[in-house]
């Protein structure tokens, strides 16, 4: 089975139900052992917000993308934009060689950097639980670019 980081933005109450979504249909899905959700892991040694606490939260971030067999990559965030944490994100697990499947609940364009750099693209969160992350079949984004 395997473990999944799931890249998303969490900053309003529309993208935490829409992560909420994804998370359930991830603990749902027979194939992933388990899953490393940002959203859930903010807690931290040194205070919010400062230099410290942020060379924190980063380092732990990529050591999950490190540790992540796939990255699950929520893309809807404001019209056709990409939430700038989950683009980097995004970069570094095809920089490590990790394939990123993209999730897009929202009909906008895609970027053609995330378009062109996905494993697979889904679009509900039924396909989301019966994705299969141990065989990893690919399919494509085929609407309009930016």
């Amino acid at each position: 089975m395997a473990q999944i980081y799931l890249a998303s933005p969490f900053f309003s109450e529309e993208q935490i139900t829409r992560i909420e979504m994804v998370e359930k249909a991830l603990t749902n899905n027979p194939t992933v052992a388990d899953f490393y959700s940002p959203r859930k892991h903010q807690e931290a040694e040194n205070e919010e917000f400062t230099k410290p606490w942020a060379k924190e939260i980063y380092q732990r971030d990529i050591e999950n993308i490190e540790a992540a067999d796939a990255v699950l990559a929520v893309i809807d965030f404001e019209g056709p934009n990409v939430d700038s944490g989950t683009a980097y994100e995004i970069g570094a697990a095809v920089a490590m060689g990790k394939p990123v499947v993209v999730f897009q609940q929202k009909d906008n364009m895609v970027n053609l950097m995330i378009s062109e750099s996905l494993h697979a693209y889904l679009k509900t969160g039924e396909e989301v639980e019966n994705y299969d992350f141990k065989k990893m079949p690919t399919s494509e984004y085929n609407g309009e670019f930016i």
